[in-house]
Parts: C-alpha cells; sequence; structure tokens
C-alpha cells in the first residue's frame, strides 16, 4: 500500500528544524511520508540528510502583487509535482499562497495561524487587504488550528473562518523533555534579564532597552541580555547599528543566534518579553517556563497565555517602559526563594496546558480525518 504523502510549508528552514522537528519526526512514525517545503538556508541541509525537502522562493515581507503572484506560481507548480495528499501550511504566505495552489489543485490542507504579526497590529490599508486574502483563502482550507483564543476569536467574529472547521492548539507547545529545569551553579552575584526573539521593534526591545538604562542606575548587579536574529527581512526590524549602539553605551549585551536556546535560558534569572506584536503564543516563553524561568511579558495577545500575573511571572503594559520597570524591579525585589516558586509554578503550567504532544496528537488525528 502506498504511503500517504503530508508536506510541510513554512517560510524558513530554519523554523522547520526548530520549531516543528518532533512533530515531523512523529507524522512519518505514523506511517506517512513527509515532504519538506521552506526558503534554502543553512538548515536545509541538515534536513535534507533526514526528509525529502523542496526550496521554494517566498517573499516574507509586504503584498507586492508581482512577488506574490511568484510565490503562487511557485507553489502550483511544486504542489502540482509532488502532487501531496495534505498540506500542513505555516505562516502568512503558505496560508495563503499555499493554501489557494492547493484549492486549485484539489489538495487537503490543514493551517496554523501563529499570530497575526506586524499587520494586525495597524488598521489600514494593507491590513484590510490581508483580511480579504485570508478570508477567500482559508474558506477554501479543510482544517484550520489557531494558537490562541484571541486570534480565533477574531476570525470567527468578523466571519474570516467557519467555526466548525477551526480548533485551539496551546501555542506549539513545548518539548517538556528538551526543556526542563535545571539547576545552575553561579559563580558571580549578577542578575540577568534575557529577551529572546527576533530583533524587531514591535517585540519591545527598545522599552526594554529603556529599562535597562534605568534599572541599572539603580542596580548595578543587572545585566540585560538579548538572543535572536539582527537585520531580519522585515520593516520592523533593528539593524545592526542601532545594536552596535546599545552594546557600546553598555546598556545590553546582545548574545547573537543559537541553536541551544537552553543553555542561555538556564544562564538567565528572568526572562523578559515586552511584545506588542501580535503573538501566537511565543515559543520562547514556552519554552522559558518549561524551565521554570520567572517570566515578565506583556498583557497582549499570546503573552498573556503564558504567563498568570503574579503566579509564574508579572504583566505589563504594551508600549510602557514605566510599567516595565516597575515590574522587573518586583522581580528583582524578590527572595531567591519566590522566584523559584514562580518558575515551579510555570514549569507545572506547561505540563498541564502546553505539553507538544497534546499538538502532535491533535495534527495526527485531523490528518488522519482527512486521509480517511
Amino acid at each position: 500500500m502506498t504511503k500517504k504523502t503530508i508536506a510541510i510549508v513554512l517560510n524558513a528552514s530554519w523554523n522547520l528544524f526548530n520549531f516543528r522537528l518532533n512533530l515531523i519526526r512523529s507524522i512519518e512514525k505514523a506511517g506517512y511520508k513527509v515532504v519538506l517545503i521552506a526558503p534554502y538556508d543553512q538548515y536545509s541541509d541538515i534536513l535534507k540528510k533526514e526528509f525529502t525537502y523542496h526550496d521554494i522562493y517566498i517573499s516574507n515581507q509586504g503584498t507586492n502583487p508581482k512577488e506574490d503572484i511568484k510565490t503562487f506560481i511557485q507553489f502550483y507548480r511544486l504542489y502540482k509535482h509532488i502532487k501531496p495528499d495534505i498540506v500542513l501550511h505555516y505562516t502568512i504566505k503558505p496560508n495563503i499562497y499555499g493554501t489557494l495552489a492547493s484549492y486549485f489543485l484539489g489538495i487537503q490542507c490543514i493551517n496554523n495561524i501563529a499570530g497575526l504579526g506586524t499587520l494586525f497590529i495597524k488598521h489600514n490599508f494593507v491590513t484590510s487587504i490581508a483580511k480579504g486574502l485570508y478570508k477567500y483563502s482559508q474558506s477554501k482550507a479543510d482544517k484550520i488550528f489557531f494558537q490562541n483564543a484571541d486570534d480565533f476569536k477574531l476570525f470567527t467574529d468578523k466571519g474570516l473562518v467557519e467555526k466548525s472547521k477551526c480548533d485551539i492548539l496551546p501555542g506549539s507547545g513545548v518539548d517538556l523533555e528538551k526543556f526542563k529545569p535545571v539547576t545552575t551553579i553561579k559563580n558571580d552575584k549578577v542578575f540577568r534579564f534575557l529577551l529572546i526573539s527576533r530583533m524587531l521593534w514591535d517585540k519591545g526591545v527598545k522599552e526594554y532597552v529603556e529599562a535597562a538604562k534605568i534599572i541599572k542606575e539603580k542596580y548595578p548587579h543587572v545585566e540585560f541580555q538579548l538572543l535572536g536574529f539582527l537585520d531580519v527581512e522585515n520593516k520592523a526590524a533593528i539593524s545592526k547599528q542601532q545594536m552596535d549602539n546599545w552594546v557600546d553605551d553598555d546598556d545590553v549585551q546582545y548574545l547573537g543566534v543559537s541553536d541551544h536556546v537552553q543553555q542561555e535560558i538556564a544562564q538567565a534569572d528572568c526572562i523578559v518579553l515586552p511584545s506588542f506584536y501580535r503573538e501566537g503564543t511565543p515559543r520562547t516563553l514556552l519554552e522559558s517556563a518549561s524551565m521554570a524561568k520567572p517570566i515578565v511579558t506583556t498583557d497582549n495577545v499570546g503573552c498573556r497565555d503564558v504567563v498568570d500575573d503574579g503566579i509564574n511571572g508579572f504583566l505589563c503594559k504594551t508600549r510602557d517602559t514605566g510599567d516595565l520597570v516597575q515590574k522587573l524591579g518586583m522581580m528583582l525585589n524578590l527572595s531567591v526563594e519566590e522566584r523559584v516558586q514562580m518558575g515551579n509554578k510555570g514549569r507545572e503550567k506547561m505540563q498541564r496546558q502546553f505539553d507538544e504532544q497534546f499538538v502532535i496528537n491533535k495534527y495526527l488525528d485531523a490528518i488522519n480525518k482527512l486521509c480517511a
């Protein structure tokens, strides 16, 4: 009996490798043939060693009609060649243009709407176009997963999707074995805050740096670290020059990027994400909570799903440096025992609500039903 083919599409091979590997392997283990599709980067060669991989051009930013038509044509030609039985789409462009290509070729698809990003922060002409494209394309999808209740409500209330074919996942889940508490022996008395994300203004990086300036005047033993991609293809990207200026002023430390983020999380005392980006459920917060780290993040879509205010961290207002400073100060003024207790509550919450295996099971169930 020929195996059914499941194609998995993302806007970067890095994302496939870092965020979807356990899902990919679980689908293959369940008896399906897996084909991976993403733009080529240094992680593509790693994926090729284990899976069938196809490169595709995706313009991740903007709504240039010529670029988007080019993307759609590539999806159409590739799907026609591969002939998958089901396609799993992630991120905006695959969700829209991959879904349309699937529809015209009679291929079933499952979409994951993991946050709405910069487009939905402002309500303008571009947002209107995006909503229109979402509405039309998602009407052609067979199953749609959302990563938080806010996005699910927004799409269903505005009639952008059919409620009957939608479901909510606990973000992308977290690997509880890979991200587990570790006892670190610190040889210094430095307290480390760490922000992990793509370096975008929308992630609250400016507010984080401003807070660092204020906090360090009163608490000289505190460090503020940043970890994540710099100069990414995004209009809200922070430049290398800007980061260098902050580092030269001794406001923050920039750690670059890492494929073993758990090592950096282990060295931090508190994880911070002052995001006003339209998040899904931030993976870095899930991983940090799973490692029993207390968190300070915004009372924002997706972020507030991870933190119960005062229990496993603190919630602050968006775009409000003063409130961020206050919450960071509250974290600093806790005793070591109180921070440990906060971290343990976060770990318990991840075990209870965000186990990655739950997400994998939801996908396998959806795939099995469509194949049947």
